[in-house]
């Protein structure tokens, strides 16, 4: 039987990650559909304006678009909430929340930088941005481990793709960036052992992932094992 939600998906997708970890996190059952990022599908075209992913399809019928909306949706309708009960510490976390298009932008540059020289600078300029958030944890108020103290919450969700992403650029290329923040590298190894961030992917994800920079053809590659050819087919 079909479950409720209906997650579309490319596999190296941090975006649809952050759904997925939300999804995850309340325990709800879904079901996922992997589609071709140079070949999507035309009822995946009909339901996505901007022709990107995540799209959630509800009882096979709604679609919604953009992982802030899924994100916001799910809290909403199905229990446990994951944003706080206090609203001025609601409105902060959504205001860190759409910090993350910024911080992943940076991060994103960096591991997609097509020469040395471009992955030099691209790298120089992430100490900003972590900083900043490095900061915002330091002003939380709480202990952790996670932004808003023992619970997952859905700024923890927005933030592990891209930190998980930085973590497997940095085994290919060490950058020493985050080891300055105390608590930003906390914050990631914190995210990265939660239970639903690691069953948010596929099983081989920092191989697929690997795959895709040289698929992309990206610098990076080049360090890069030929072993992880063919991961995005694996089941």
């Amino acid at each position: 039987m079909a479950s409720k939600f209906m997650l579309c998906s490319f596999k190296t997708c941090p975006w649809v990650q952050r759904a997925a970890i939300v999804l995850q996190a309340k325990g709800i059952a879904y079901d996922i559909t992997y589609i071709d990022r140079d070949k999507r599908p035309d009822w995946f075209l009909a339901m996505s304006p901007h022709s990107k992913v995540p799209v959630v399809v509800i009882d096979g019928k709604e679609a919604l678009f953009e992982s802030n909306a899924i994100a916001e949706y799910l809290d909403e309708t199905v229990s446990p909430r994951l944003h706080p009960a206090d609203a001025l510490a609601r409105a902060r976390n959504r205001a860190w929340t759409d910090f993350v298009s910024s911080f992943a932008s940076a991060i994103s540059s960096t591991m997609y930088a097509d020469t040395e020289v471009e992955f030099r600078a691209k790298a120089a300029n992430l100490a900003e941005p972590f900083g900043r958030l490095d900061d915002a944890l330091g002003k939380r108020g709480n202990d952790g481990p996670f932004f808003n103290g023992p619970k997952l919450s859905l700024v923890d969700a927005a933030y592990a793709p891209f930190l998980q992403r930085y973590t497997f650029m940095d085994r290919l290329r060490p950058l020493g960036i985050i080891e300055r923040f105390a608590r930003l590298a906390a914050w990631r190894e914190a995210l990265l052992a939660a239970p639903a961030v690691k069953a948010s992917t596929v099983a081989n994800i920092e191989a697929v992932w690997q795959e895709n920079l040289i698929v992309r053809k990206r610098w990076l590659s080049s360090f890069v094992s030929s072993d992880v050819i063919g991961a995005a087919l694996a089941e």
